[in-house]
């Protein structure tokens, strides 16, 4: 898979809230995905593979200061572990540093195994936990914020 990685524009809106909600139980609209999109200090990237014509993957990254936070990522079910993910967090870190950042910061879901050796693997360790912040049918799961020095 050849990953095709480019800024979000607001045209992408749509295709970005259709990915959201294929991730999340609570996804965002499209306009809410505008918001963030036109939002000073947000860095908004896509990816797709390059022989496909539709997006697959999307990061937002909110810029503030010397900091970084990532505020959502998300790839379809059928374009998971393809490298799509890990090639817009790259991006994203090197990018955030290139704009001033020293460190990234974000907050994952304790039972998402997956995201979870996304981020280990790209450097962050474990800063803090929210004991029962996410809602499960089960009950609710720890949020685990985590923490990157940047380059």
């Amino acid at each position: 898979m050849t990953p095709l990685l480019r800024a979000a524009e607001m045209s992408d809106a749509n295709a970005l809230a259709r990915v959201h909600a294929s991730c999340f139980a609570e996804p965002w609209d499209a306009e809410a995905l505008r918001r963030f999109i036109e939002k000073p200090g947000m860095l908004a990237l896509v990816a797709q593979d390059a022989a496909e014509t539709d997006l697959q993957a999307f990061i937002l990254v909110q810029l503030a200061a010397d900091e970084s936070e990532i505020i959502s990522l998300g790839t379809y079910f059928s374009a998971r572990r393809s490298g799509l993910a890990h090639a817009l967090l790259a991006q994203a870190i090197a990018e955030a540093a290139r704009r001033g950042a020293k460190a990234m910061f974000l907050e994952v879901a304790e039972d998402n195994a997956a995201a979870l050796a996304l981020y280990h693997r790209c450097g962050f360790a474990l800063r803090a936990r929210r004991k029962a912040y996410y809602e499960r049918p089960g009950g609710a799961v720890d949020a685990l914020v985590l923490r990157r020095p940047l380059p």
